[in-house]
């Protein structure tokens, strides 16, 4: 007779094999927070990118609706807005300079420096970039409009746009 081989199998999963899937699907899930993280950080990038072109365009588009005070908006926006006439209605009638100044005043509020400017408050308007300056540089009829801001957090970087057309 022959003595009879028992064989058994294993069934189930040993500590160590369960151990290295929970390793492995830690890893993965930290990788997958960290695309979130820098998704997220990329898209308020991109935010704020609009934002800055949206301004650009917005202060060329006053530029051509008053053509006659093209001269006049050649600035460097680092100073706050000061008071002046509102021009919002046709019935106020401005003239060139004040249409000038109004333009100027809303779009530094809306840059962003001057939230807490009385006259910004006064407007209304609130800031879209975090630091937002601008600079309208004018050479002739070439207008070349540049909008700066800080694109970060902790406030180490800025971010340049320049748009230049002919008016």
């Amino acid at each position: 007779m022959h003595a009879g081989v028992f064989r058994t199998t294993e069934q189930g999963f040993s500590l160590l094999e369960v151990l290295i899937a929970v390793v492995v699907l830690a890893v993965g899930l930290l990788g997958i927070g960290g695309l979130q993280v820098l998704s997220l950080k990329n898209n308020h990038s991109a935010y704020l990118r609009s934002q800055a072109t949206y301004l650009a365009y917005d202060i060329i588009d006053s530029i051509r609706v008053n053509p006659d005070g093209l001269a006049s908006y050649a600035t460097v926006a680092t100073d706050a807005p000061a008071s002046h006439q509102s021009c919002e209605t046709v019935s106020s009638n401005c003239t060139t300079a004040q249409l000038v100044t109004h333009d100027l005043n809303i779009w530094k509020c809306m840059l962003g420096a001057w939230d807490a400017n009385a006259t910004c408050v006064a407007l209304g308007t609130r800031g879209l970039l975090p630091g937002g300056t601008g600079v309208v540089a004018i050479s002739g009829n070439d207008v070349t409009v540049t909008v700066t801001w800080i694109d970060d957090q902790d406030g180490s970087t800025t971010t340049s746009l320049a748009v230049s057309t002919r008016i």
